[in-house]
């Protein structure tokens, strides 16, 4: 669809609707209205400025043919609602309603479709196209068929399947490369700013996806830090971004290390129940780092089946990732080397 014929170029300037019957006049003025209070000129603006390609889906494309808001189509609720939806071209999609309340939230839905119209990694959920012809626009999404990471560790008795540690470790794998090409590879530095189990995605194969860039932001070119509003989830936030307001990447660090705790240890970042003296994950892994205890809250499944070096070699890079200190913990980059080379411990020793 050609994006520049859905605005008028001047807004005073007659729509050239008279000629038309009433009901198709209505539509039309309907959908310009929905274009215009949807960001349609802010990522028109955005896209000229040479920063991707977005595929923009008509009305009747999602609304009337690709979805209903049955309940039974559900997959997330949240900050937006997330649905499962059929493209006329039958591909099987996940479709958020975006739920924009201020200009603030406006701005960060379009700029979630300008970071994804630019990111291609296999490790990425990937954005295919979105409409602002609705009263609340809509992302369409690759569907992942498989729920989340933070499903499969924590949900157990709903029927999700226990992953083994060669699961997780090459999920913990990844899911790091993916953060990695987002601060590295990418057009521009690229903070997810929300990384957590939630938002690692599983397809039919276990294979890791990276979702939901509702929060992420640019670092522009020159700098490695910018200052922004907080914005996280409890249990994973960079203590040191909350005290400083200054945004790095170590801050995506920081929260896969909260990540990788989970994957070793089976346990939830917040612990709600208060069976813990320590409430976060992060410090209650800390805390047993250093009284030499981690072995005693590492899951069960993990210590059968993880190696001695493998157990070694995962906590303390959990721990260093973890580190309070931004300037301490390790870039993704090297994080991704260290878990590849801890998956091929186990290859060389077979």
């Amino acid at each position: 669809m050609d994006y520049g014929s859905l605005m008028p170029k001047k807004p005073h300037i007659s729509m050239g609707f008279g000629s038309l019957k009433p009901k198709k006049r209505k539509q039309l003025m309907l959908r310009k209205k929905f274009l215009l209070k949807n960001g349609a000129r802010l990522l028109e603006d955005k896209l000229r400025n040479g920063v991707g390609s977005i595929q923009v889906f008509g009305d009747e494309e999602l609304r009337k043919e690709a979805m209903s808001y049955a309940e039974s189509m559900v997959l997330g609720k949240g900050g937006q609602g997330v649905y499962k939806g059929i493209l006329p071209d039958k591909r099987v999609v996940a479709i958020k309603k975006s739920k924009i309340s201020d200009q603030e939230q406006l701005e960060q839905f379009i700029d979630e479709i300008v970071i994804l119209g630019q990111v291609n990694h296999k490790n990425v959920v990937r954005l295919l196209g979105c409409c602002l012809e609705t009263v609340v626009p809509l992302l369409a999404y690759e569907f992942v068929s498989n729920g989340t990471l933070y499903h499969h560790l924590h949900n157990k008795t709903s029927g999700a399947t226990s992953l083994s540690w060669d699961s997780r470790l090459r999920i913990a794998h990844e899911s790091a490369g993916a953060i990695a090409y987002l601060h590295s590879y990418a057009t521009r530095t690229i903070i997810h700013r929300d990384v957590k189990s939630a938002n690692i995605l599983l397809d039919e194969n276990y294979t890791a996806k990276v979702a939901d860039f509702g929060a992420s932001e640019f670092i522009p070119m020159g700098h490695d830090q910018i200052s922004t509003l907080f914005q996280g989830t409890s249990g994973y936030l960079d203590p040191e971004y909350l005290y400083t307001g200054q945004l790095t990447d170590k801050s995506d660090v920081y929260s896969f290390g909260v990540v990788l705790a989970e994957l070793l240890t089976g346990l939830k970042p917040i612990d709600s129940k208060g069976s813990r003296e320590d409430k976060t994950l992060a410090t209650y892994f800390m805390k047993a780092k250093r009284e030499d205890l981690l072995l005693e809250i590492v899951d069960r499944q993990v210590l059968e089946e993880a190696t001695v070096e493998q157990l070694k070699e995962t906590c303390y890079l959990a721990c260093i990732c973890l580190d309070k200190r931004g300037k301490n913990r390790p870039g993704m980059k090297e994080v991704t080397m260290k878990l590849e080379r801890i998956r091929n411990t186990k290859l060389f020793n077979e």
